[in-house]
C-alpha cells in the first residue's frame, strides 16, 4: 500500500504544480484572478483553488483578496510601524447605474485592479436617472474621503449637457466607465473614459453567423440601453464589409417583464419571415431568452429554423437550448487600464 500511496501523492503534487503555474500565468497576464473563474477553467473545486492561492501566498508570490488573488504590492513589504504612520490609502468612489447583471463583473474588475495597487473603492449604486446619479456622486464627494471618481452616469436625453457641465466642475478627477462623451461635444466637456469595444463585439457576432452560411441576418437592440448605439455602429460596419443588408434593425425591449412582449416578438418574427431572415442577433440576454422561449412554444427550432446570438452572455447558458453569446470583457478592462 505504501508504494501505491506514494505514487499517488507524487502525481497529485505534479498536478498541483502545473495548476499553480497556470494560476500564476493568469495572474501575470491580468493582474488579478478570481477563484470561481479558475475553478471553472481548470475543472477543479473552488476549495482546491483557494488552497493553491493560500500556498502561493505563503511563499509571497501573490496576495489573497476576497474571492481571488492579485499580484503582490511593494506596500505589503513595508514595516508595520511605517505603514501605520503613512498617508491614508488612495480611495476612489464609484457610482454604477445597477448592481445586477452586467455591472457586478465591472465592479469586480475595478476592485481587483484597485487591490493590486493598494487602492480602496467606495461603491454606490444608482439607477438610470440623472437626479439619482447626482445624489450618489454628491454623497461621495462631500464625504471628503475620495480622491477620484469612476462614474457611469445617464448621458441620454436633453439633460446631457447640464450633467456634463456639473460633472466637469466636481472637485476630484473623473473617469467615465462604459460611457463616452459624444465626439462633437465641446472641449470643456471632453473627459477621460474607458469602455468595452461593443462595435467590435457586434462585428464578431455578424461574422460568426456569416461563417455559418447566413446571408440574411437581423438585429434586435434593447430599447434605451446606452450600449445599443455602439452595437448599431458595429452592425452597419460589419454588414457593409460583408456585403449584407443592414435593413432589419429593430429597437424594442422584449424581455419577459416587458408588458406585451409576446405581441412584440410575434411582430418581429413576422418581419423575419417577410425578409427571409435566418439568423437574429439580440441585445441583451433577457431579451434573447424571451425570444427563444417564444420560438420554442411556436415549434420553431433553434438554431435549425432560426439561428440566434445574444450580445451579453450573462444568462445565455440558461436557455434551452443554450444560446451562443458574445461576452464583453467586463471584469478585465479595469486591470488592463491600470497597467
Amino acid at each position: 500500500m505504501t508504494p501505491t500511496r506514494g505514487g499517488s501523492e507524487g502525481a497529485d503534487q505534479l498536478f498541483a504544480l502545473q495548476r499553480r503555474e497556470r494560476l500564476m500565468d493568469q495572474l501575470r497576464l491580468h493582474g488579478a484572478v478570481r477563484v470561481r473563474d479558475l475553478a471553472r477553467d481548470l475543472s477543479v473545486s473552488e476549495l482546491t483553488i483557494r488552497r493553491d492561492i493560500a500556498a502561493l501566498a505563503d511563499r509571497g508570490l501573490l496576495t489573497r483578496v476576497h474571492g481571488g488573488a492579485t499580484l503582490p504590492s511593494p506596500l505589503e513589504h513595508e514595516p508595520v510601524r511605517r505603514r501605520r504612520l503613512a498617508t491614508p490609502a488612495f480611495t476612489i468612489g464609484m457610482v454604477v447605474p445597477s448592481l445586477d447583471f452586467y455591472w457586478p463583473h465591472i465592479v469586480s474588475g475595478v476592485r481587483n485592479a484597485a487591490a493590486a495597487h493598494g487602492v480602496n473603492v467606495q461603491l454606490r449604486g444608482s439607477s438610470y436617472d440623472q437626479a439619482e446619479d447626482r445624489r450618489q456622486i454628491v454623497r461621495l464627494t462631500e464625504s471628503g474621503q475620495v480622491q477620484g471618481l469612476l462614474l457611469a452616469p445617464n448621458l441620454e436625453g436633453p439633460g446631457m449637457h447640464e450633467m456634463l457641465d456639473w460633472i466637469g466642475k466636481l472637485p476630484v478627477p473623473v473617469v467615465f466607465v462604459e460611457r463616452q462623451t459624444p465626439e462633437w461635444t465641446p472641449t470643456p466637456h471632453q473627459m477621460e473614459w474607458v469602455r468595452s469595444d461593443h462595435a467590435t463585439g457586434m462585428e464578431m457576432a455578424v461574422r460568426h453567423l456569416h461563417t455559418l452560411g447566413h446571408r440574411d441576418i437581423g438585429l434586435v437592440l434593447s430599447k434605451g440601453s446606452p450600449t445599443s448605439a455602439h452595437l448599431a455602429v458595429g452592425w452597419h460596419r460589419s454588414c457593409a464589409a460583408l456585403g449584407l443588408s443592414d435593413a432589419f434593425l429593430i429597437r424594442e425591449s422584449v424581455a419577459l417583464d416587458v408588458p406585451g412582449h409576446r405581441r412584440i416578438i410575434a411582430d418581429i418574427l413576422d418581419g423575419c419571415r417577410r425578409s427571409r431572415i435566418t439568423a437574429l442577433i439580440v441585445h441583451s440576454d433577457p431579451d434573447a431568452l424571451s425570444i427563444v422561449q417564444y420560438l420554442t412554444e411556436q415549434g420553431i427550432r433553434v438554431p435549425d429554423d432560426m439561428a440566434l446570438v445574444s450580445y451579453d452572455d450573462e444568462v445565455a447558458h440558461l436557455a434551452d437550448p443554450a444560446i451562443t453569446a458574445v461576452r464583453p470583457p467586463r471584469h478585465w478592462w479595469a486591470a488592463r487600464r491600470s497597467r
